[in-house]
């Protein structure tokens, strides 16, 4: 078992000493298995959603509460993870959790109505909220300063390969099998992380600390009600819905008071002096701008290749996947040079490799095989898995240990948020889109320049006039849908773009010849 610094028979423990981990590999290799069971569990349901639908006897509207349950417990309780783990000691409260996790994801499985899939998926997301940030927490405590960029590459691996093989396997699961073994596939998962975490991890501090109900209370309004405008958002016509309305107010108000409150309070829920740190603020800007581009562009991709490429779910998985090989390659790689290379250059690399694959994205037209779109989905794995290594590790590399709990809570909101907020807006930029786009292209035809377009091609001239205005218009349709989808990647560029001059308000760490102050490395705060 891993050992915190040495301690006195009885003694609590002091903190753990990077320098002297035992088992050091396999205390990663237990977090990463529990990380990539907790991040695949955010895209894997989805392709599932209609065999759901079909089994529980629900409604299209009423099923889209699997996701929206998950999403919003996850949410509502990730900034608790910190505080939590310095009250009950994080190696306690990670195994609760990944417990926790496997044991809703079984009886999500067995649900037999939707109101009870709900309740057990809602679980799934309270006890799986805290895997992620505890596990970078312990990711960057079990490894010196000098290695975090190695155990970035590695968290970040597992971080990019779920949201990109969610889909793929849970379609195969749900066609092969059926749609219940997307929840028990966590099974196998999570029983080797809970085995190596209770053999290996070491144990942390405890502190008896009073808890800011007030504080979590104000933060958890915003955040649930920020959650639920922007997954119900596109089904209830955004802001022509009363709901969608009441649900802003609440969030402003439940952002305004916390932001008021951690300002005056004298034991806030999150203290303002970590955010004076400025590697952490900028990096929770970044990971959330990588949020955004890293889901909306898998969020389009799928419905544009079935779509209008015509591809089956299974070709469509798989000309997708080379983006997550080139994600893992490249993060690799960025693991074994943050010793040598500035992060900042790398991440000015990253950011555009990516934006000059959205760019090539941008130029897809439905007539091109699947080589263009493999090799921008390469290139942008390389860009994505250059970004996120540099900027895990520089957004924690001058932040106290005392902050890490917190500071790593907070990463993985942020970029979760960043994921929800880049899907809204690409959705109903492209639903906009759409009408505008089949106005126009609807509106250049009338019954002059039709006769000509039906004389002059084959396969329309068999149709009388009716039927060729409703080939015309499926065509017309299908165009629109293109052109949007082009948009959108566009759209995604320019954000991509204008997120590099921000990479100078970075400081470099210590150990790479920066001049910014760095906390020491040793121990845990107590």
């Amino acid at each position: 078992m891993a050992e915190a610094a040495p301690t006195a028979p009885g003694e609590k423990p002091k903190g753990i000493d990077p320098h002297n981990v035992k088992h050091r590999g396999l205390i990663m290799a237990s977090l990463m298995l529990a990380v990539i069971m907790q991040v695949l569990d955010t895209t894997i349901a989805n392709v599932a959603l209609p065999d759901m639908r079909a089994d529980l006897g629900a409604s299209r509207d009423t099923i889209n509460w699997v996701l929206t349950s998950y999403i919003v417990a996850a949410a509502i309780v990730t900034p608790l993870s910190g505080w939590l783990a310095n009250r009950f000691g994080r190696r306690e409260i990670f195994m609760v959790s990944v417990v926790g996790f496997v044991i809703f994801s079984m009886l999500c499985g067995i649900a037999w109505s939707l109101d009870v899939m709900v309740i057990f998926r809602l679980m799934q997301g309270v006890f799986g909220a805290a895997i992620v940030p505890l596990a970078q927490n312990f990711m960057l405590d079990i490894n010196p300063r000098e290695r975090h960029g190695q155990a970035m590459a590695m968290f970040g691996a597992g971080i990019m390969l779920g949201p990109i093989i969610g889909p793929t396997l849970g379609g195969y699961l749900t066609e092969v099998m059926n749609w219940r073994w997307v929840f028990y596939i966590n099974a196998p998962l999570g029983m080797i992380a809970i085995a190596g975490s209770a053999l290996f991890l070491p144990e942390t501090p405890k502190r008896k600390i009073s808890f800011d109900f007030f504080g979590f209370a104000a933060l958890a309004i915003g955040i649930g009600a920020l959650q639920m405008m922007l997954d119900r958002g596109s089904d209830l016509d955004w802001f022509a819905s009363r709901e969608i309305w009441l649900e802003l107010a609440l969030a402003v108000s439940g952002f305004w008071i916390f932001l008021v409150w951690i300002l005056g309070a004298k034991k806030p829920f999150l203290d303002p002096h970590m955010f004076l740190d400025r590697n952490l603020t900028m990096g929770l800007l970044f990971i959330f701008i990588v949020g955004i581009i890293l889901l909306a562009s898998l969020a389009l991709l799928p419905p544009m290749l079935s779509g209008i490429f015509g591809y089956p779910t299974l070709t469509t998985g798989l000309v997708m996947s080379p983006r997550g090989v080139g994600a893992m390659i490249m993060m690799l790689l960025i693991g074994r040079l943050v010793k040598y290379v500035d992060l900042r250059i790398l991440v000015v690399l990253g950011l555009s490799l990516t934006a000059y694959s959205l760019h090539m994205m941008s130029t897809f037209s439905p007539v091109m095989g699947p080589k263009w779109i493999i090799i921008s989905g390469v290139i942008q794995g390389f860009g994505l898995g250059s970004v996120f290594v540099p900027i895990s590790t520089l957004t924690f590399a001058t932040l106290h240990p005392e902050y890490r709990g917190d500071g790593t809570a907070l990463f993985s909101l942020l970029r979760n948020i960043g994921s929800s907020i880049g899907i809204s807006i690409v959705t109903a930029l492209l639903t906009h889109n759409i009408a505008v786009n089949h106005s126009e292209i609807v509106s250049a035809i009338n019954p002059q320049n039709l006769q000509g377009l039906m004389s002059g091609s084959s396969a329309l001239s068999k149709y009388g006039s009716e039927a060729g205005y409703y080939v015309l218009n499926s065509l017309a349709s299908e165009q629109a849908a293109m052109i949007s989808y082009l948009d959108d990647f566009r759209f995604m560029m320019w954000i991509t773009l204008a997120a590099i001059p921000l990479v100078f308000f970075l400081r470099k760490p210590d150990y790479q010849g920066g001049s910014g102050s760095s906390p020491q490395a040793a121990p845990v705060s107590e």
